[in-house]
């Protein structure tokens, strides 16, 4: 045992460890000390070896599917107090006022400890009773930006939910507001970087609204740092105009040009590139996050996530903020590229690969240690679910299991970090109840203050 931790052996529930040696393991038996999983196998060989040490707990699991915790590519925590705010006049008929009306006007007006705390406090509460157990979070909050990393994290380890900061560089708002988003990715870099459970990554914003100087600085600033990126790139097509507009041949080729593609980095997105830069971005190591809700709901196009898995691109998949859950990003990316491409043999080898394949490399690679397998040695972030299933479930149908008998609501147990952080479909690590009712008046002031 580990700093004296308590051993736990999780028993009798069915097993799908995923990775390269996946294996459905009914009758299963679970061992975690502290963070980590240190035994995996039948219940039976569990007990006989790890039930008689001193200090140890067991639970039993009736049966239950058990996978690893969901992971999440992209999300956008300070998002949460748009839920339910309409904008002001006419709607929207491009992504670009979109952009300008509700998010840049949003995050300009986020500017409270407050705020943000409970903000990314409901994004993390929603993430962990979907199933999600880490995600990588892009921040923008333009009214505080020296220390708000700090308020997200706090929020992120309240809730038990394991995450990667970082704060969306922009020229938007000035070179005062630029300088302070690039000294907290610079200092939050340093701060976290090596801590188990919080981590961080340098912020971008699209590529349109940062000028070539202020990108060259960040990619200095990273190098010196060992430190990736996380941006969007061509979510619509404004950012490949701007690039061509500035003498580029697209925007994969600026942000290459000017030191951004490096690897490990997440480009997110990608819905307006060629076959060229795709090729670039596989050249470059440079992870591209598909987020086929968000896509759908600005109308922005379908990205060819079924090219680049082809050209060797990691694609992962997030969420984009539009929905919490990973579960609900995976129905829709097994059918958005079968509709668009009029095929119906696209869909589930690009899916099963982005859900259980790229997001676990991507995270395992961030966090230092296994993410997204159920293996001696990895994370101990797991799910449990609510599901007995009633036709044969193996290493390959796992998915279709997910896709078509699998909801939300069957989120029984998840553990993050080791730590059980819902118990029988209940938020234990904070009160969900009276974060809620807080959130709302917090909410209720904020919105306010934009009307």
């Amino acid at each position: 045992m580990k700093g004296g931790i308590e051993l736990l052996i999780l028993k009798g529930g069915t097993v799908v460890t995923l990775g390269e040696d996946c294996r459905v393991i009914e009758d299963s038996g679970l061992v975690i000390d502290g963070e980590t999983i240190t035994g995996v196998g039948k219940s039976n060989d569990i007990l006989a070896e790890y039930g008689n040490k001193e200090g140890v707990t067991v639970k039993d699991l009736g049966g239950r599917l058990v996978i690893p915790g969901f992971l999440n590519a992209h999300m956008h925590l300070y998002s949460s107090f748009a839920r339910g705010m309409s904008i002001a006049g006419p709607s929207p008929k491009t992504f670009k006022e979109i952009l300008e009306r509700l998010w840049w006007s949003m995050d300009k007006d986020l500017m409270t400890e407050e705020e943000l705390y409970y903000s990314a406090l409901i994004g993390a509460i929603d993430s962990l009773k979907s199933g999600t157990t880490a995600i990588l979070d892009h921040h923008a909050s333009f009214g505080m930006i020296e220390g708000s990393l700090d308020v997200l994290e706090k929020a992120l380890k309240d809730a038990g939910l394991k995450g990667s900061l970082c704060f969306e560089v922009s020229d938007r708002w000035g070179p005062k507001a630029r300088d302070a988003s690039i000294e907290e990715n610079v200092r939050f870099i340093r701060k976290n970087a090596n801590d188990p459970f919080v981590r961080a990554m340098f912020g971008l914003h699209a590529s349109f609204t940062l000028e070539d100087e202020t990108l060259k600085r960040c990619a200095e600033e990273a190098e010196g740092l060992n430190a990736s990126f996380h941006f969007h790139l061509a979510e619509g097509l404004a950012d490949v105009t701007d690039a061509r507009e500035r003498g580029y041949k697209g925007v994969t080729d600026r942000l290459y040009e000017l030191g951004v593609l490096i690897p490990g980095s997440l480009a997110i997105h990608g819905v307006h590139i060629d076959e060229p830069e795709i090729e670039l971005l596989a050249k470059c190591g440079v992870n591209v996050v598909h987020n086929p809700e968000s896509n759908m709901n600005n109308a922005v196009g379908v990205p060819n996530v079924v090219g680049m898995i082809a050209k060797g691109v990691n694609v992962g998949l997030g969420t984009d903020g539009y929905t919490p859950s990973m579960l609900e990003s995976a129905k829709v990316a097994y059918i958005i590229h079968k509709h668009e491409r009029r095929d119906p043999t696209v869909g589930w080898t690009e899916t099963a690969k982005m859900l259980f394949e790229s997001n676990a490399a991507i995270f395992s690679a961030h966090f230092g240690k296994p993410m997204g397998v159920i293996k001696e040695g990895a994370a101990a972030d797991l799910v449990v679910l609510d599901y007995y299933p009633p036709t044969p479930l193996t290493p390959q149908n796992l998915l279709g299991h997910l896709i078509f008998g699998i909801r939300d609501s069957a989120v029984n147990t998840v553990i993050a970090g080791g730590r059980e952080v819902v118990k029988d479909h209940v938020l234990v690590s904070v009160d969900e109840e009276s974060v809620m009712a807080e959130a709302k008046k917090v909410a209720e002031r904020y919105w306010k203050k934009r009307s």
